[in-house]
């Protein structure tokens, strides 16, 4: 028990200085001015290429499903009559 609070005292003992400071580049003014340039690109596909791939896998599921779908409600209102 006494373990317990000594532990818990060397924690809250810990100053934020002992962490380790990385110091990252920020990017957001740069992305800003790619988002709001007026060139023509659709704001979803500005990303780049990634964008453009997950945009084109994304409708082609949906027009697949899509498909399938209305496929199998025309299967199931036409039912074949049993022999």
């Amino acid at each position: 028990m006494l373990r317990n609070l000594l532990a818990v005292h060397q924690i809250g003992q810990r100053t934020i200085s002992t962490t380790s400071h990385r110091h990252f580049k920020n990017k957001v003014p740069e992305k800003q001015k790619l988002f709001q340039e007026d060139d023509g690109i659709p704001l979803y596909l500005k990303g780049g290429i990634a964008d453009v791939l997950l945009y084109r896998a994304t409708m082609i599921l949906t027009v697949g499903g899509t498909a399938y779908a209305i496929y199998q409600l025309a299967v199931a209102a036409f039912l074949k009559k049993q022999e």
